[in-house]
């Protein structure tokens, strides 16, 4: 075994003690960000060439800082995003829900699809289907001013930059001028209730901005409003998806009753087969 890898054992055992979810894994793309090799490379790095900042960024994911602060990026489906202090870091639960948008985009007899990302935070979702859904325009908005920068770093940094708008706006107000034009709307929005505060792993509760986290006590207080701006945003056959948290799955169908025009609601699973977003349709003609 070369020293690296001695050192990144080392760092496995630290994390781990400090209560990190993911310590081999982590201690090895921390190894790999700070020698620029991938994960695979790691053999290959010289024991001369081994950088002593390595034990450094160790000491910082110990203290619980997001692996992603320390290195500056974040991957999401096909992308590398830049992240940091100030946006809220994209995690993989969100891909199946794009996964869901993509496919029901794809499916739509529209030749340029109108697309929705409200809660922005990096723009993984926006550039993600603007990527994947080559024709499709995405409006990517969000209120906060310092996660917004990083959408716009990202989005600019893209090869979609052309058909993806960000806007500075409440989700809950925006983008008036396409009331009952949209295609698809997607919000991975706030739904952490805020009575559950002290469960919340450091990561996240002292991490995340706030704003993309807490939605009152039982978390559903954007996702009520998230139903509001559906009925006045969509078109008649527009679909909808919204992410939500672990046991909220149950609650949040009922908030779209046949009766305000929702049709097809239902709860949809991640990979790990918990209910992760609840997706559903306008009625046609409403």
């Amino acid at each position: 075994m070369n020293f690296l890898l001695e050192e990144v054992a080392r760092a496995t055992l630290r994390l781990a003690e400090a209560g990190v979810p993911s310590p081999r894994t982590d201690a090895e793309e921390l190894a790999a960000f700070v020698h620029g090799v991938r994960r695979g490379e790691l053999h290959e790095v010289a024991d001369a060439d081994f950088d002593a900042l390595y034990w450094e960024c160790v000491a910082r994911r110990a203290a619980r800082e997001p692996l992603q602060h320390i290195t500056g990026r974040a991957y999401f489906r096909y992308l590398e995003l830049q992240v940091g202090p100030g946006v809220f870091v994209p995690r993989p639960e969100t891909e199946i829900m794009v996964d869901w948008a993509i496919d029901t985009l794809r499916a739509m007899d529209v030749a340029d699809p109108l697309v929705v990302d409200l809660g922005t935070g990096s723009g993984a979702i926006a550039i993600s289907i603007a990527q994947e859904v080559p024709r499709s325009r995405v409006h990517a908005v969000e209120i906060d001013s310092a996660a917004l920068a990083w959408a716009k770093r990202n989005i600019d940094a893209s090869d979609h930059a052309d058909r993806v708008s960000a806007h500075q706006a409440d989700m809950r107000t925006a983008l008036p001028e396409l009331s009952g034009h949209v295609d698809l709307l997607i919000s991975n929005p706030p739904y952490v209730p805020t009575s559950e505060a002290q469960q919340i792993p450091p990561e996240v509760r002292d991490y995340d901005p706030a704003p993309a986290l807490w939605a009152g006590h039982d978390g559903l207080d954007m996702i009520r409003e998230l139903e509001r701006v559906g009925r006045r945003i969509l078109r008649p056959g527009g679909a909808m998806a919204i992410e939500h948290g672990d046991g909220q799955g149950i609650d949040i169908p009922p908030l779209f009753p046949e009766r305000l025009g929702w049709r097809d609601v239902r709860n949809r699973k991640d990979l790990a087969h918990r209910d992760r977003f609840v997706a559903m349709r306008r009625a046609d003609g409403v």
